[in-house]
């Protein structure tokens, strides 16, 4: 190793040779340091002092400190945010509210009242939620509940749920506790956005009065394009009261000296940007909807493939009843195409049951013989097996909004043909255009037709055997066939029961048939019925309960609307009270004033139950 001391050419010291044969290195000349141009450094301050201002704004921004600049604060108004929920829900097309009331919400149902939207009380926050479900089916408009915050939005879930499966557009309204005192115990707080996160399409939260309509529509918009679903808001209760009511809660309008000064001194900032730009005018129309549909192309594709067929079927299910294609535009379409369907969940009753293309028995059978298969809004889950019932070589068309569904179970027990993912009811309305001069085998439907009376004798048969002790299904749920007027609506509550009733009882309209889904919840009978003879007060709505149903709802038939054609009778009609003792006994149904159905007598099974007259 070298010793220190020796210089390099330069003068300068050289390093030690830490490492014997490998050369030292060499060095250079002094190094000079020279400073960079002054316009870089002022480029440089520049941007930074641009990044620093753009910060300040954008945390100004967070903080509303640019929209209070800009927009003052009404303290004198009476105003609240209930009275925008309320204009919200009027322009679009809401007429029934659901709710069990609270303190948090109970401005929203003080305004809608106002202005005429008829707030409905329930019994229990679910029921809310099925009755507003029902109106969103039935109606095509948007079903709209509100529940006080916590507890009144978790009796909520099950429902909720519900209609994400059913694919019911729904929104409900949560109250909640004052932005500030979220997390620091306050009554009935508890983290709600985050809980229907995965129940919901949307979950949001109201943060000032300003925001209340503009996230309304949105919501709204949410929960009817695309494949329908639920949408939650929570509204906290200090967008929801007037200016004087938060502010007095808040700290009064004195400031005093001091930490506790400053405290309310923030707290006045809060409030102002809160209310700030509150009552400023603001667009409450709905906004336009994105609803998917097949291209031409892919119409013109299935049609080559039907034209083909020889043993063709067509399953519709609940999608294809959504707006904006009208039932009656979907019914044409389906008898012009002339194929042999399958119904199921909300189309049941879109054919009549006089129509020869109608087929309710040997499904099976009829999806493995069948060489195409037309799924229109029909979902291959455990309803269909999962798709295990094709037959081998079957072409399978599957149209449906939701992508998840047009695909169930594709990569495990079936392929389709072809997927689309659009609008079923759209789509049949373009195919049967495109196929006018397409005619269906007549063999293979009078073999379908010729099936299904058999299985029909067969449940005769099985109808007149007398158990020894206890009712025989089929019998009942044939006389309660034989005698539904054209006018009424079925409500289905329960689980096998309900299960055969689809095979025997027949909805004799479209939107005459309402059922839980595929969720398979007990218990939406009561809220369902309700929605239903709010929406259609001209129907004898039916409601079937049966093993496991809560019997907790006194169901009472909601007065007629003056302004409805069959308002006829200002006397209302209140039957005395029915008590039904053990064994089966005959009860009349409840009639409604303007109600010109003919009453028809129902057999109904045990339990003793006495049901008080209406109005009680």
């Amino acid at each position: 190793m070298s010793q220190l001391g020796s210089r390099c050419p330069q003068g300068f010291p050289r390093c030690p040779r830490w490492i014997p044969g490998v050369p030292r290195a060499s060095h250079g000349g002094p190094i000079v340091l020279q400073s960079p141009p002054m316009d870089l450094v002022a480029g440089l301050g520049c941007a930074c002092a641009g990044l620093v201002a753009l910060a300040l704004l954008v945390v100004a921004q967070r903080l509303g400190l640019l929209y209070r600049l800009c927009h003052k604060v009404d303290t004198a108004s009476p105003r609240h945010g209930g009275e925008l929920v309320a204009e919200v829900l009027r322009a679009h097309g809401v007429r029934f509210l659901f709710t069990l009331p609270g303190g948090h919400i109970s401005p929203v149902l003080v305004a809608c009242e106002k202005l005429g939207i008829r707030v409905v009380d329930t019994r229990h926050e679910a029921t809310a939620v099925f009755a507003a479900d029902a109106v969103s089916r039935l109606s095509g408009r948007i079903g709209v509940a509100a529940v006080t915050a916590g507890p009144g939005v978790t009796n909520t879930v099950t429902a909720v749920k519900n209609a994400q499966m059913a694919e019911s557009p729904l929104l409900l309204l949560g109250g909640a506790a004052a932005t500030l005192q979220k997390g620091r115990g306050a009554l009935q707080d508890i983290p709600q956005v985050p809980l229907f996160r995965t129940l919901c399409k949307a979950a949001l939260s109201v943060r000032a009065v300003r925001d209340i309509v503009p996230t309304l529509r949105r919501a709204i918009a949410t929960a009817m394009e695309g494949t329908p679903g639920p949408v939650f808001v929570e509204l906290p209760i200090d967008v929801l009261y007037p200016f004087h009511v938060v502010q007095k809660e808040i700290g009064g309008p004195k400031t005093p000296r001091g930490l506790r000064g400053k405290l309310v001194q923030y707290l006045g900032n809060y409030l102002q940007d809160l209310f700030a730009g509150a009552w400023e005018p603001r667009d409450p129309t709905p906004l336009p909807l994105r609803v998917p549909t097949a291209a031409p192309e892919q119409v013109q594709r299935c049609a080559e493939l039907l034209s083909r067929a020889r043993r063709p079927l067509v399953l519709v299910g609940s999608q294809a009843l959504l707006p904006p294609t009208p039932a009656e535009e979907l019914r044409s379409a389906l008898e012009s195409l002339g194929v042999p369907c399958y119904l199921g969940g909300a189309a049941r009753g879109l054919l009549s049951p006089e129509c020869p293309l109608l087929l309710r028995q040997n499904r099976r059978d009829a999806l493995r013989d069948a060489d195409l298969v037309l799924l229109a809004g029909t979902v291959c889950d455990f309803r269909l097996s999962y798709g295990r019932l094709f037959g081998r070589g079957t072409a399978v068309v599957a149209v449906n909004r939701n992508r998840t569904q047009l695909l169930r179970n594709s990569d495990v027990f079936w392929k389709p043909r072809l997927a689309l993912q659009g609008d079923p009811a759209s789509f049949m309305v373009a195919l049967a255009r495109s196929l006018q001069d397409f005619s269906c085998p007549r063999e293979w439907l009078e073999r379908l037709r010729e099936a299904e009376r058999n299985k029909e004798q067969r449940n005769r048969d099985k109808a007149a055997v007398s158990p020894p002790c206890h009712l025989n299904p089929l019998a009942l749920l044939q006389a309660v066939d034989q005698v539904l007027p054209p006018h009424s609506l079925l409500v289905a509550d329960g689980g096998d029961f309900v299960g055969t009733a689809a095979y025997i009882v027949r909805p004799r309209r479209p939107l005459a048939w309402l059922d839980p889904g595929p969720f398979g919840t007990l218990g939406v009978g009561g809220g369902f019925a309700l929605g239903a003879k709010l929406c259609r007060p001209e129907a004898e709505v039916t409601q079937g309960d049966t093993e496991g149903t809560p019997r907790g709802h006194q169901l009472r038939p909601p007065p007629v609307s003056p302004c409805h054609p069959s308002s006829d009778s200002a006397t209302p009609c209140h039957p005395p009270p029915v008590t039904m003792p053990p064994p089966a006994v005959t009860v009349p149904p409840l009639s409604l004033p303007g109600d010109n159905a003919t009453p028809r007598a129902v057999t109904m099974p045990p339990p003793a139950v006495t049901m008080p007259p209406p109005g009680r």
